[in-house]
This record gives C-alpha cells, sequence and structure tokens, in this order.
C-alpha cells in the first residue's frame, strides 16, 4: 500500500514538472493538475495538503541530485577552478534537462502564488522561497571553499574578495537560468558556456605574494 502511494505521490510530481514546463508563464492550478491526473483534487490533497508542499518536493529532487554528484565531484577533481566549472555546469545542465523545475529554481512559478492563499500557506510559500534559496547558497558556499582553497593548495587566490567573486560566478549561472526561462526555454542555458566562463574567470585569479 505506501508503495502504490509512494509511487502516486511521484506521478502527481512528475505530471507538475511536466505542466510547467508545458506551460511556461502560466500559473498551474490543482484543478488542472487534477484534470491532468485524470483525479479529483481531493485526492491530490490526500498525497499533499497543498501545492507548495508540492513544490517543496520537487526541490527535494533538486537537493538530492545536485548535492550528490557535487560530492562526486569533489570526490574526482584536484583543481579547484575545474571543480567551480563542474558544479556550476552540472546546475546549468540540470536546469536545462529539468524546464519546468527551473521554474521555480527561477522563481517564475511562485510569483503570484501567495496573493490567493491563506496566512497560514502564506507561511508555507515563504519556507518555500527559502527553500530555494537555501539551493543556491549552497552552491555559493562550495564556491567559497574551492577558490579559499586555491590560495592553499595551488598558489594563487581571486584578485577580489572570496566572497564577491563566488557571488559573480554564481550570478553569471543564475542569469543564464532567468535567460532560459524568460526565452520559453529557447535560449538553452549552456549554450556557449565554455566560452563565457573563459572570459568570465580570465582576470579571476592573482598569484599568491611569496613571503
Amino acid at each position: 500500500m505506501s508503495q502504490r502511494r509512494s509511487d502516486r505521490k511521484d506521478q502527481i510530481l512528475q505530471t507538475l514538472a511536466q505542466m510547467l514546463e508545458a506551460s511556461p508563464g502560466s500559473k498551474i492550478t490543482t484543478a488542472k493538475l487534477a484534470a491532468n491526473l485524470g483525479v479529483s483534487e481531493a485526492a491530490l490533497y490526500r498525497h499533499f495538503p497543498s501545492k507548495t508542499r508540492m513544490f517543496e518536493s520537487l526541490i527535494d529532487f533538486v537537493e538530492a541530485t545536485l548535492f550528490s554528484r557535487i560530492t562526486q565531484i569533489l570526490n574526482e577533481e584536484s583543481n579547484q577552478l575545474e571543480r567551480c566549472k563542474k558544479i556550476l555546469t552540472l546546475f546549468l545542465v540540470f536546469c536545462e534537462r529539468n524546464p519546468g523545475i527551473t521554474r521555480i529554481l527561477s522563481g517564475d512559478a511562485l510569483t503570484g502564488e501567495h496573493e490567493r492563499l491563506s496566512d497560514a500557506l502564506t507561511g508555507e510559500h515563504k519556507r518555500l522561497r527559502g527553500r530555494v534559496a537555501q539551493v543556491y547558497d549552497r552552491i555559493e558556499t562550495q564556491l567559497r571553499q574551492c577558490l579559499r582553497m586555491a590560495e592553499v593548495e595551488e598558489g594563487w587566490r581571486t584578485a577580489i574578495p572570496v566572497n564577491t567573486s563566488a557571488n559573480l560566478l554564481l550570478a553569471l549561472v543564475e542569469g543564464r537560468i532567468a535567460q532560459f526561462v524568460r526565452s520559453d526555454f529557447g535560449l538553452l542555458p549552456t549554450r556557449a558556456w565554455d566560452d563565457q566562463w573563459s572570459v568570465a574567470t580570465s582576470g579571476l585569479s592573482v598569484p599568491v605574494p611569496s613571503t
């Protein structure tokens, strides 16, 4: 019984992600989601108490997928700048392959949702926005750690403060993601990424002064 319930929850989430992808810029109501699944709205609420909780489960998937792969990158790659590139490339590729979920990560799917929510559900919505921000924060933290380790292990440091450098690299990726969503998924986030990375990082590092 629990396996059937889990399968149904996965089906709901997959359908929600597909609808987010198929209708860029549009809000997905629980009524539309239920109709696509061929069930009643009441049946949806037996698995998820709100649409916000559905979105939150998709964020769980994002975190589990991204950060398990980031751990793998850290285990396999020793060059710190290459680590940064691979982490950000992973994020871009994930977004490119999951356009519907990317609407959540960009905030597009969340815009206006709070206007129709009760006070209790508004709190859930704020928590969801916090979960999205946490994904970016965790990636930025990892970039900072890599850049700091470069000074210790590789003899170079960032030309501007580490925190500012990490934020700059993440902002570049956030911009690609925003363009992807704004173009209705036409402008792929990985297009010309290698060239952009080369330019963005060409002046990033300076040698550590000898003592």
